[in-house]
């Protein structure tokens, strides 16, 4: 398979799963993001990198920058709860690291208001996002990365199938002046058929 051009290989895109949509990140979500983010508290986890509610415009215009010098497709979440198709931002994630080239995204830069976190809605979020890069995009290996003593992300990243791959040891500089050793795991294109349907099981227990 010839290598995609990278200004039209990944296109923002609307995705739906009950009661999840990822929409194309936008302006227009700011003010419900902010609202999101205060639940929890969630910029002040010292081993994530998540905006204050001040601070979410910055970060929405940080996302769109980088999508138009496509090395990401940023997306909101939105939780209808009810599968009515509409709802509220509750979160944010990506494709990030694109690698059009070699048809390789990273799943990152996510986070979501504490109140939706034990519920079914990450594992729709990540299988919409990689039954679109697999499917779709034709991607040979999705993967993740995160914070070594982020144990939450972890145990949800292995949860869903990923392998480990490694982790690279004092890899950043995080804002506190610490370094952070980056736990990577990926999910390949051979592997896909099997998670999809674990993560379909999963999803079909759900009441």
């Amino acid at each position: 398979m010839s290598s995609p051009p990278p200004s039209s290989w990944l296109q923002p895109v609307t995705l739906t799963s009950g009661r999840v949509t990822l929409e194309p990140l936008a302006h227009g979500h700011a003010a419900e993001l902010a609202e999101a983010v205060k639940d929890g508290e969630l910029w002040r986890l010292w081993y994530t990198a998540i905006p204050t509610p001040e601070g979410i415009a910055a970060e929405i215009d940080r996302r769109l920058r980088l999508q138009a010098a496509g090395s990401m497709l940023p997306f909101t979440v939105v939780d209808s709860g009810d599968g009515s198709g509409s709802g509220r931002a509750v979160g944010m994630t990506t494709y990030m690291n694109v690698d059009a080239a070699n048809r390789r995204v990273e799943i990152g830069s996510t986070w979501y208001a504490r109140g939706t976190q034990r519920s079914d809605l990450n594992t729709r979020c990540k299988r919409l996002l990689l039954g679109h890069a697999f499917d779709t995009l034709g991607c040979i290996a999705v993967e993740f990365r995160t914070h070594f003593f982020n144990r939450q992300s972890r145990a949800a990243i292995e949860r869903l199938g990923a392998k480990l791959d490694g982790i690279l040891r004092s890899h950043q500089v995080a804002p506190n002046g610490t370094l952070r050793d980056t736990v990577v795991y990926s999910i390949i294109a051979s592997e896909w058929p099997t998670v999809k349907a674990h993560l379909e099981f999963q999803l079909s227990r759900v009441r």
